[in-house]
């Protein structure tokens, strides 16, 4: 499941891969990297089913395609599941993408709480269950054979293990959101309950490798060179995405701290007609920092005090105060108020790297840095570059 995000656009839709439709209204892709899962299944799959079927031929490799057409058709259910149980909480749906490592849904932007966090989540892997049974009933009956009762049967193991594995309690799986919402419920903070989750998931991660790695080399058995495959490349995906869940979480915890108003030094407006002499009145030592705006009121640009101090004594009541500034983004100004997340989404749509911040009325009140903000988020000091 992935973290809300806003719509894409059609080059982004490309890059998701081949559409493959709607279903109850939600775009469905392809991902490219999903040949890649595909040809693999084909590749280790089709000699193992030729060696116990000899009859089927180059046939068995299509069979073996069939298995791989048949995972992904369980990891499209698993994702319906967690995109219509949002539906019930009007969680809007953007996309689902069947990728290399299986599937994620990715909402839009939602509320949820922890009982909602689980419901949508263990969805998933309960519709796997489902599938695995209804699999299980019909070869009970006896009435398939041949290739028909071999890919019966693939289906409902693959279920099985799909719901099975999902359920272990670790981001990103699906059962990581049982530890993230017991946490989440008991401090009252997700943030807590995601980093609770993403170590659970590391921990798996370590329990996965050492089970199918370390205790065959330790007894000296002969490794499966495609299970160690399988292992490193499935245990070095959950290791990323829990690893990445807590960065994200960590992140979030602090988005208390990032406020326009909280982080923004001092600062005054100055109409573009005024002089290097009226900055100097106002702010002769450089503080506070001095915007310059335009006829409406609107900020237009940073005093550069450095420049303004340069300037000859006899020549600062002629010298325009715009020939000592540098220009602001366009729109690069925020309201005193904005904090947290909404700010955060809100400059990355700005260029440069200065906002002022003005009051409700508009006058200018502050000078917000990006450094500011970053530093704000992460804790550390953001670098340099060009000017301040």
């Amino acid at each position: 499941m992935s973290s809300p995000s806003t719509p894409h656009h059609s080059h982004s839709k490309k890059r998701d891969g081949i559409p493959l439709g709607r279903i109850a209204g939600i775009p469905v892709f392809l991902a490219y990297s999903w040949f890649v899962i595909a040809g693999f299944t084909v590749i280790v799959y089709g000699p193992a089913l030729l060696v116990r079927m000899p009859d089927l031929g180059i046939g068995a490799y299509f069979v073996a395609l069939g298995y791989a057409l048949l995972l992904a058709v369980s990891v499209l259910v698993h994702e319906l599941a967690h995109a219509l149980s949002a539906k019930v909480f009007n969680w809007p749906t953007e996309k689902i993408v069947l990728n290399l490592w299986g599937g994620h849904t990715q909402f839009e932007n939602f509320t949820a709480s922890p009982g909602r966090s689980v419901v949508v989540a263990l969805a998933g892997p309960a519709s796997n269950f489902v599938l695995a049974a209804g699999m299980w009933a019909v070869l009970s009956t006896g009435v398939l054979s041949g290739v028909s009762d071999i890919l019966a049967n693939i289906l409902m193991w693959a279920n099985l293990l799909i719901g099975l594995f999902n359920v272990l309690p670790g981001l990103p799986l699906d059962g990581g959101r049982l530890v993230e919402s017991a946490v989440w419920k008991a401090t009252g903070s997700q943030d807590k309950g995601t980093i609770a989750a993403g170590w659970s998931g590391r921990i798996i991660v370590a329990a996965l490798v050492i089970w199918f790695i370390g205790l065959p080399l330790l007894s000296g058995s002969p490794l499966d060179i495609n299970l160690m495959l399988i292992t490193v490349l499935v245990c070095g995906f959950l290791w990323m995405g829990a690893s990445s869940s807590i960065h994200h979480a960590k992140l979030r915890s602090r988005l208390y701290l990032v406020s326009a108003a909280g982080l923004a030094e001092r600062a005054v407006g100055l109409p573009n007609s005024a002089t290097v002499a009226d900055v100097l009145d106002i702010s002769p030592s450089g503080s506070p920092a001095v915007v310059i705006c335009g006829p409406d009121g609107k900020p237009q640009g940073v005093v550069d005090f450095g420049a303004a101090a340069a300037v000859p004594p006899q020549s600062t009541a002629t010298t325009p105060v715009t020939a000592v500034a540098h220009a602001l983004g366009a729109g690069a100004y925020v309201p005193e108020w904005s904090k947290g997340q909404e700010l955060i989404q809100y400059l990355a749509r700005l260029e440069g790297g200065e906002y002022a911040v003005v009051d409700h009325n508009g006058i200018v009140t502050g000078l917000l840095r990006q450094q500011a903000v970053v530093t704000a988020i992460t804790g550390k000091e953001a670098r340099r570059s060009g000017r301040p």
